[in-house]
């Protein structure tokens, strides 16, 4: 029904939109240039909490599809857009991302057999453009590694999405997700100890207060909405509103941190936003023709007898 999809795609928007608080959490409760231990600590304990909540664990091929998908839609991800972070400013790391939605919807087509429509494409297209007006300055600084890592943050998200739909487990959403932030989570572990060392020895309340929001509410609730959406939606549906992120970041910016917000970033709102819109709109199908009975032929009148 029409109010039970409008309903699972507003419960979906929850996950990027609370995802784009993740910038005002790391600048005003956590420790500077941690960004790794961040991730790991969004990770990991959030997926050992899910997978002992539900006492399930992978079997058979679901090792395996547990660890790519952890990989790709968190490992793999955060830390290539870790190292984008760091090497680009954060407008062209947003609006390099914001190409995802068009990724999904080439790889789709390629491993779902999905049609591509036009509409979709050209909101993808806007999206792109929204984003960029709303968070991309004139001054911004290019560099090719950023460049690369961001592309390739994009790219391993957005074949994460797809294949989170071609592979469906039988298992229940929770432990799923469980999995997939366990396997995340241990696969940035040894490259935040590499990259950022030990972790702090001592931690403040403010500290504590925003890794734990991170990890319960960044990870364990608003992964399992995201994969959720995923398993109910189709794919290019799921993705646009990832858009929200960058939207939620700017807003919060302005509201909570004094930001300037300029017309040109308004208006890259306004787009992004009708962009979304646009992508969730479903072609309504083709109602059964009714057939208009053929005229059933008058019977001959009998022809008199000559008797």
């Amino acid at each position: 029904m029409l109010s039970n999809r409008i309903g699972i795609i507003l419960v979906t928007a929850l996950a990027p939109a609370v995802w784009g608080t993740t910038y005002l959490v790391t600048t005003e409760l956590l420790p500077p240039g941690r960004p790794l231990l961040a991730a790991v600590l969004r990770a990991l304990p959030a997926g050992l909490l899910l997978v002992a909540f539900t006492r399930r664990l992978p079997r058979g091929v679901w090792w395996w599809r547990a660890l790519v998908l952890g990989a790709l839609n968190i490992g793999a991800f955060l830390a290539l857009l870790f190292v984008a972070a760091y090497r680009l400013p954060g407008g062209v790391a947003a609006t390099i991302g914001s190409l995802q939605p068009l990724l999904v919807i080439g790889l789709s087509a390629g491993l779902l057999g999905e049609r591509v429509s036009l509409r979709t494409a050209l909101a993808g297209i806007a999206g792109v453009g929204g984003v960029s007006l709303l968070v991309l300055r004139a001054d911004a600084q290019l560099d090719g590694i950023g460049i690369a890592a961001a592309v390739a943050s994009a790219v391993v998200m957005a074949t994460g999405v797809v294949l989170s739909k071609r592979w469906t487990s039988p298992a229940p959403l929770l432990a799923t997700t469980g999995w997939q932030l366990v396997a995340g989570g241990l696969l940035l572990l040894p490259v935040a100890l590499v990259v950022e060392g030990p972790p702090p020895t001592t931690l403040s309340t403010a500290n504590l207060a925003g890794y734990a929001y991170l990890s319960i509410i960044g990870g364990a609730l608003t992964y399992a909405l995201w994969f959720r959406g995923i398993r109910a939606l189709p794919p290019t549906n799921v993705t646009f509103l990832g858009l929200l992120s960058p939207l939620v970041a700017t807003t919060l910016g302005w509201l909570a941190l004094d930001q300037d917000l300029t017309v040109g970033q308004s208006l890259g709102g306004l787009v992004v936003l009708g962009a979304l819109v646009v992508a969730q709109i479903r072609k309504a199908p083709r109602g059964p023709q009714t057939e208009i009975p053929a005229a059933t032929p008058e019977p001959a009148r009998p022809v008199p007898s000559s008797r």
